[in-house]
């Protein structure tokens, strides 16, 4: 069993991403999913961004980590899109991290603050033709992470960037039910 966080994108805690969250819980994980918009969602990507700019990404950002705080520091941290910045940020900056999955985004470590933290496995799984994935540079600070050992990046086929969240148009069933099952297996293979 392990304590995991996910931190959902910026169309906000959705119903697809409490769906991933208990998938988690079935498998006998410990899962915190806070609620960095208050309850707001977002109907469309744009309109989510727009809130997080309007709230402003450093408020979003320091929600995210004030809700480690009460938690243990051996966490796997899970990001969608948005929730990539604060995950990748505290597998990075928190001591402790078990480990880290990143979909739809990811940052060069280097951006990051303190280097990854030797030993510490991730993965990064996002679509090979998602062009915020792309075009934003999310593929190359991917392809750096990959770099470092026992970080793994997984290209799915198809251009969604959302994929894994069931609660939007965008979802890949068939993506996201192989994306479900690596992670699952990479976060049972912990301990």
């Amino acid at each position: 069993m392990a304590d995991i966080i996910v931190f959902h994108h910026a169309q906000g805690l959705t119903d697809g991403v409490r769906a991933f969250a208990d998938t988690l819980r079935d498998a006998g994980h410990r899962v915190t999913v806070p609620d960095l918009y208050e309850g707001a969602t977002f109907a469309t990507l744009e309109e989510g961004i727009d809130h997080a700019d309007e709230v402003g990404f450093g408020v979003v950002i320091e929600r995210a980590l004030a809700a480690v705080d009460e938690l243990p520091s051996a966490l796997v941290y899970i990001g969608f899109s948005l929730g990539v910045l604060p995950a990748q940020s505290l597998v990075q900056n928190r001591p402790g991290a078990r480990g880290g999955v990143f979909f739809h985004s990811a940052v060069s470590p280097a951006d990051m603050g303190e280097p990854w933290p030797a030993g510490v496995p991730a993965q990064i799984h996002a679509m090979e033709d998602d062009e915020l994935f792309v075009e934003e540079g999310d593929l190359d600070a991917a392809r750096e992470l990959a770099r470092i050992d026992g970080v793994e990046l997984y290209l799915y086929d198809g251009d969604a960037h959302l994929f894994m969240d069931a609660s939007l148009a965008e979802y890949d069933e068939t993506a996201a039910a192989l994306a479900t099952q690596r992670v699952l297996d990479f976060v049972a293979s912990l301990g």
